[in-house]
């Protein structure tokens, strides 16, 4: 069997063509036994983040007709009618391994670097392992990544300076204003990229935090781990003239907020400036809320111009990372030819 990767990220397009493939955690095991049962792949692991969707799978069929029908697959469950060109992309063989250990190790992640996606790497790769949906192949090839990114972070320096979205929000909202010193944060969705945002932004003076999740439980959870407090979700709107900077991350297919919605509160606020980070896809925020005077908006692919200074600051450890990966691939393949890799089903991270 062959392992193909077929995929779209925020090197290949927008967020809004990415929101409209994304696939929620509760969704992602019928899909890949949809996948299955249609025949294309043998074992198969689906990773939806903010900055990505993509199906990593093992299969029997002839590789380039194997992406051909993943892609196929993809448009079909989202009913995506608008005709494709660049913004997915597809990887066979060795350069699938590769892109697999790149993703794991950060090394195509928006922040270079950045460790948040090994973690959703791993849940996305435990969530097809419990629902058995993947097999020797997929678990040689995700416990040799896992094992990459270890040596990637502890061997090279490719992770020095800012390395995630939530430092990278934190940095733009020092842009917006002078101080954080006294600013209060309000935090949409008890998400962990959301939750890292909010810790950030106190280590650099904010105030305070409120946070509004649908799971009101998990709201006060995560409020009393930061100090702060809890409201319901269909009340955080009364909060509004008091809070400088929202950060929203929730998972509604709809917008949480819109510029019908907004323009009544910001009247309340006396012309105080307000910071939108919206970090969900699909997006919360409406973009027509960027026209409105004195409000800030920015979503995923605004953080994007910060991270590339730091892309530039770690330009010269790319190509000892890079090296490091395809050496890597390479024996993977090797071993796989001379060992069958068919009764590895043990949890891919359980050696790291």
């Amino acid at each position: 069997m062959d392992v193909v990767v077929v995929g779209l990220s925020h090197h290949s397009s927008p967020v809004t063509v990415r929101e409209k493939f994304a696939l929620g955690e509760a969704r992602i095991p019928a899909v890949l036994q949809l996948l299955r049962d249609s025949g294309i792949a043998d074992e198969a692991v689906i990773l939806s983040t903010c900055n990505r969707v993509e199906i990593y799978a093992a299969t029997s069929l002839e590789p380039r007709q194997a992406c051909a029908e993943i892609q196929n697959f993809l448009v079909r469950i989202h009913d995506y009618r608008d005709p494709i060109t660049d913004e997915l992309y597809k990887h066979t063989g060795q350069d699938a391994v590769e892109h697999l250990f790149k993703v794991a190790s950060g090394l195509d992640s928006m922040v270079l670097g950045e460790t948040e996606i090994l973690g959703q790497l791993k849940k996305a790769y435990d969530l097809a392992l419990q629902h058995q949906h993947t097999g020797g192949r997929l678990n040689k090839a995700f416990q040799r990544a896992f094992n990459v990114a270890k040596h990637i972070r502890t061997d090279t320096n490719i992770q020095r300076g800012s390395i995630s979205v939530a430092s990278v929000a934190v940095e733009l909202a020092e842009k917006i204003f002078d101080s954080l010193n006294q600013r209060r944060v309000m935090v949409i969705g008890a998400g962990e990229t959301s939750e890292k945002a909010a810790r950030a932004l106190l280590s650099r003076g904010a105030q305070s935090v409120i946070v509004s999740n649908r799971s009101h439980e998990r709201a006060v959870t995560l409020a009393a781990e930061l100090g702060g407090r809890a409201v319901p979700f269909d009340e955080w709107a009364r909060e509004f003239a008091e809070i400088d900077i929202i950060i929203s991350s929730t998972s509604a297919p709809h917008y949480v907020l819109d510029r019908a919605r907004l323009e009544p509160l910001m009247k309340l606020r006396k012309n105080r400036a307000l910071l939108l980070i919206d970090i969900a896809v699909p997006r919360d925020i409406e973009p027509e809320i960027n026209f409105m005077e004195d409000v800030y908006l920015y979503n995923i692919d605004d953080l994007q111009a910060i991270a590339a200074n730091y892309l530039r600051q770690r330009q010269d450890e790319i190509a000892r990372c890079e090296a490091i990966i395809r050496d890597k691939a390479q024996g993977l393949l090797a071993a796989g030819r001379r060992t069958p890799m068919g009764n590895d089903t043990k949890p891919a991270y359980g050696h790291e």
